[in-house]
């Protein structure tokens, strides 16, 4: 048996943890599905032999799903951020999320189906934005802010004023 991660990200899911995880793990490179738990015995959103927790990793994050029930909601104070080198893998990752039931939110954000929130977030933008000339950052926050998915080109152009 492999040693457990010393901190692991659980994520609350009403039901469906495995079909998540199944997703995140097609979806994005270093990442998988390890294990599916089922419960065993009956829980308060569950019966005995239901799947309980899936134990998966995105993007070498390791993860838990535990399928809680409809308790609690996911909201934008928890979100992956997943830093891309280009516009392909920016479009890829975005169009995978919001293609598969999931729904845009502004400056590179979206939502996939299961509420889980995502930041899709270029390399570029993060350099330009952090960078030592304020104006710069300027330019190319302002740019950012229009955007629903980020367009590595018009933030360029906004570095270059």
């Amino acid at each position: 048996m492999d040693k457990p991660a010393k901190n692991t990200i659980c994520i609350w899911y009403d039901r469906d943890a495995e079909a998540a995880a199944r997703f995140y793990a097609k979806t994005f490179p270093d990442s998988s599905v390890r294990a599916v738990h089922l419960a065993p015995g009956d829980f308060p959103s569950g019966k005995k032999g239901q799947v309980l927790t899936v134990d998966f990793t995105v993007l070498g994050i390791p993860c838990v799903g535990l399928n809680g029930g409809p308790a609690f909601k996911h909201s934008e104070a928890f979100s992956f951020q997943v830093s891309t080198a280009d516009q392909a893998e920016t479009d890829r990752y975005w169009n995978a999320i919001v293609g598969n039931g999931g729904a845009e939110s502004a400056c590179g954000w979206c939502k996939d189906k299961w509420g889980i929130n995502w930041q899709i977030t270029p390399a570029v933008l993060i350099q330009a934005v952090t960078g030592p000339d304020p104006a710069v950052a300027k330019r190319a926050f302002d740019a950012m802010m229009t955007m629903k998915k980020i367009d590595i080109a018009a933030i360029e152009k906004a570095r270059r004023g």
